[in-house]
């Protein structure tokens, strides 16, 4: 992605038919058809994060591994979780770092439970010594076709610790390491606004999110950091195989008629954690494909 390049969004990306697919919770982006975008050939860097330090959760795929990919071509060294089965894709989002001249470091880590967060902290803060951006990405969602009925208290429980509770204890257990000017971005959802029946637990905690990110604001603003969040539509990541039913009509409902692919929620996150952004705290990006939203 360059600044000179004006297309239409509609034919920015081609609308593939995605082929009815059917993956193992986490997914994995080699198994998937079409292969997602992530900005391995466009995306281009132009030093607005040069010298940052930043984490993100859930950066070895998806949104994630395309932030990952954006920051490190902007001049930020790059920190990010995945799970143990996400081990291969997180290899390739260390190799798109390096390749763009800068640090990656990957970290096994379930966000769900407190120590590991505070051991994740303390790696990157040991590694990198600050840390300047915190990506709040990390997410689970199982879509429910029978409704409230067919959510167990399990998977509730598992939707709203990875959801909130990790959340919660990075940016609790990362603000004494994050310096004036360093910034917070967490990863809503169309759905806080707009819910899927069948993705009830996982709509409520990204409606969460969205207060959880206006309130921080106003808590951290005197104190030089700024909370953002970013509300994507459909993007085309490993979670939609992994966790929905149905695939072939996936993005279609969205006024640009198509699917997100990961590269296109990049720039959103780049413009937040930069300097260009200085006055904007407590603001939700909504980027949806033309869902309006509050």
């Amino acid at each position: 992605m360059t600044g000179n390049d004006q297309r239409n969004p509609v034919d920015e990306h081609p609308k593939p038919e995605f082929p009815q697919q059917d993956q193992p919770h986490p997914g994995a982006t080699d198994a998937m058809t079409p292969r997602p975008d992530h900005g391995e050939t466009s995306y281009e860097g132009t030093g607005r994060l040069r010298d940052r330090r930043t984490l993100i959760t859930g950066g070895d795929s998806g949104i994630g591994r395309a932030v990952a990919l954006a920051f490190a071509r902007e001049g930020a060294d790059v920190a990010f979780t995945y799970l143990e089965e996400e081990a291969e894709d997180a290899k390739e989002t260390v190799r798109l770092v390096e390749e763009a001249g800068q640090r990656a470091l990957a970290v096994s880590c379930d966000i769900r439970e407190e120590e590991q967060c505070r051991a994740l902290v303390d790696r990157v803060v040991r590694e990198f010594g600050r840390i300047d951006v915190l990506v709040n990405n990390a997410a689970y969602q199982m879509a429910q076709p029978d409704g409230i009925e067919g959510i167990s208290t399990e998977q509730f429980d598992r939707v709203l610790r990875t959801n909130l509770y990790g959340m919660f204890w990075l940016c609790k257990m990362s603000l004494p390491h994050i310096p004036e000017g360093g910034s917070i971005i967490n990863t809503t959802s169309v759905q806080a606004y707009q819910p899927s029946p069948q993705l009830l637990d996982y709509a409520t905690t990204k409606g969460a999110i969205v207060t959880f990110t206006h309130a921080l604001a106003g808590q951290l603003a005197e104190r030089g950091i700024r909370v953002n969040g970013v509300a994507p539509g459909p993007v085309w990541t490993p979670l939609i195989p992994s966790t929905l039913p149905d695939t072939t009509g996936f993005g279609k409902q969205s006024p640009l008629q198509r699917a997100a692919q990961p590269v296109e929620m990049a720039p959103a996150y780049v413009f937040l954690a930069s300097q260009q952004a200085s006055y904007i705290t407590a603001e939700i990006v909504n980027a949806t494909g033309g869902t309006p939203l509050p």
